[in-house]
């Protein structure tokens, strides 16, 4: 029986896995973590490759030799998480198994995990955006308006394809975003296809770059994740950090983020291996971060809400 369980353990880690990429609105930042080397546990090995530009030829010496260098950069997830979850062994059938292990970690996943991945995701890439030098990468103080929000998209749109970012782009928008852009083109709204939740989903878009659509309370620049200990924060999950911003819409390159989520080991004790009770018990433990590599930093851009936090110095 402990065979089994730990067989079923497994294939539920591997079907979790990839449910949450499909499920999160972020979930295709993971196809970038192509080259990254992630042996297990919190550590992550991340590819950076650099090169000399180019130089004059020499007729009579021919080319100047350049230098190549290519290393492996470890970084660490910092977001660590996990729950235990038990059921008495009755409730299968009670439920007309209703509750069962797969039930229970995949609306655990959908529900609770997957937007606590996406909000994680869009507050780390605003935090890098707001930290480039001389704001260059983020707006402060704009309160949506019918006619100003097309303006203020295609604005920061320019700002990375002028650093150079000619691929790809998406734009995550509050549902109050998206609205004020569809009033102002009305039906002359262009569309663009997106994949939400692992299906193909047309959603408007400005000059060619999809706008998808975000629910407010994934839309912070700092969240405030609840141990499940404190008093207060037993319920887990997370919220708006006391210093966190709102985000209007955050705009960045498909090639700039690259994200990592595992599960790592998840267990699954039977009733009859479960020592405590008779019962079923899992324990899930999510591994998972963002990071944007320094060159890539230009390819993205937030709005923000409100205004710039006055730092005292």
């Amino acid at each position: 029986m402990a065979v089994n369980t730990i067989a079923t353990a497994t294939l539920f880690q591997k079907n979790l896995d990839k449910a949450a990429a499909q499920q999160a609105l972020t979930g295709w930042m993971e196809g970038n973590a192509g080259q990254v080397i992630y042996t297990g546990g919190s550590e992550v090995k991340i590819p950076k490759l650099d090169m000399d530009g180019l130089a004059d030829y020499d007729r009579n010496n021919g080319f100047t030799d350049g230098g190549i260098q290519f290393e492996y950069e470890t970084r660490k997830m910092t977001h660590d998480r996990g729950r235990s979850f038990s059921f008495d062994e009755l409730y299968v059938d009670e439920t007309s198994f209703v509750v069962t292990a797969a039930t229970t970690m995949g609306e655990f996943q959908r529900l609770k995990v997957v937007p606590e991945i996406d909000a994680t995701r869009i507050a780390e890439i605003a935090t890098i955006a707001m930290s480039v030098t001389d704001d260059t990468q983020v707006e402060y103080g704009y309160t949506p308006a019918k006619t100003t929000i097309v303006d203020k998209i295609k604005a920061g749109i320019q700002k990375i394809r002028e650093a150079q970012f000619t691929g790809n782009l998406i734009c995550y928008v509050t549902y109050d975003v998206q609205a004020l852009v569809s009033q102002y083109y009305g039906e002359k709204l262009a569309a663009a296809t997106f994949a939400v939740n692992g299906v193909d989903t047309r959603v408007p878009a400005i000059d060619g770059v999809p706008l998808v659509p975000v629910v407010s309370s994934c839309m912070y620049t700092k969240l405030q994740f609840n141990d499940g200990k404190t008093n207060g924060q037993e319920k887990g999950g997370y919220k708006k950090a006391s210093d966190g911003l709102d985000i209007n819409f955050e705009i960045m390159s498909m090639e700039a983020p690259i994200a990592v989520q595992k599960t790592d080991n998840m267990r699954i004790f039977s009733p009859e291996v479960n020592q405590k009770a008779r019962a079923w018990a899992m324990d899930y433990r999510k591994f998972h971060d963002i990071w944007v590599l320094d060159n890539k930093k230009k390819g993205l851009f937030v709005n923000i809400k409100d205004s710039k936090p006055v730092v005292s110095k």
